[in-house]
Parts: C-alpha cells; structure tokens; sequence
C-alpha cells in the first residue's frame, strides 16, 4: 500500500510540474511586448542586456508614449537590465561587474542620459529611486536612415571595444562601451 501512495504522489508532483511550466508559458504568450536578451563579449567580458520590446503601433513615441525629461524603463514591464561579468565603462562611467537596472531619460532640449541603477529587479520605473543609481552618462542620439517599428537595443562589438545601441522610431541613442 505505501508503494502505491507514494507512485501517486508523485505522478500527481510530475502533473503538478507540468501545469505550472504551462502556465507560465502562456503568461509570456500574452504579453504586448515579447522580451529579449542581446550579449556581446567586449574586452572577454561578457555583456547581457534583458529587456521588453514594445511596438510603436502608429503611436507617437518621443514625448508622448515616452515622456521627455523623465526616468524610462528603457523598454516594456520590468525595468531593462545589463549583466556584465566583468568591470567595463559606459561611456564615461564606470560599471563594476554585476546586475543592474537601465534607464533611459530622453530630452528634446538636452543630451538623452542612460541611467545605471543598483536596483536590478523592479517593475518598470514606477519605483525608480535616484539613490539607487550607481551613475549616469550621456547618449549621443541621431536619426536611424530607417523608422524602426519594435524597440531594439544591441551592443554591437568592434574590437576591443562597443557600442550600445538603442533604437525606435526615428531614434538612435548610443554610447560606447570599454573593458
């Protein structure tokens, strides 16, 4: 008889396992945006940047879906992280190994900033804390030759060095990237 409880019990853990790893399949189904890892290895250390990648959808980005002069998440639902495995510089800051959360804060009248914060795991930028940030540098920021409909952002190796590449709508922002 404990023989065959214990058979039950665990085909029931064994369906349990397989219910949950279908549902949260279907949760990442039904996202608006679908999210993405791009990595680049810059110097021998590897560089991964995780994030969601929204549509513009015929809307109006810049100073509307994403507001000027205000922290954005850099992407859709959780805030964009950057992974490296090693100690590198984003443009003029310093970025010790680690996880942490991107940040973008686009101007029309100023240069857009990427912002470097401590806290890696958070929900957009709604609790966005500027004591967390580990630093910010500036973006240099251009008109791509096309309009790009989905969010994308890449890092994009030449040599010992990189660039950081954010791209929408009509918009590249980027930074370069050093071991």
């Amino acid at each position: 008889m404990p023989v065959m409880i214990l058979m039950l019990v665990r085909a029931m853990c064994a369906v349990l396992a397989l219910l949950c790893a279908s549902a949260s399949s279907r949760a990442d189904e039904k996202r608006a945006s679908p999210h993405e890892e791009t990595s680049a290895t810059v110097g021998g250390k590897k560089i991964t940047i995780s994030y969601g990648r929204p549509y513009k959808k015929g809307r109006e980005v810049w100073g509307a879906l994403v507001p000027w002069d205000q922290v954005w998440r850099t992407g859709a639902d959780e805030a964009t992280t950057l992974t490296t495995d090693g100690d590198i510089t984003i443009g003029d800051l310093k970025v010790p190994k680690g996880t942490y959360a991107l940040f973008t804060v686009p101007s029309q009248k100023k240069d857009w900033q990427l912002v470097v914060n401590k806290t890696a795991k958070q929900w957009g930028a709604f609790k966005y804390d500027a004591k967390d940030d580990l630093g910010r540098t500036n973006l240099k920021t251009g008109s791509g030759a096309e309009l790009v409909e989905q969010l994308t952002i890449a890092i994009v190796p030449d040599g010992k060095k990189a660039t950081l590449k954010i791209a929408w709508d009509t918009v590249v922002a980027s930074a370069a990237i050093t071991p």
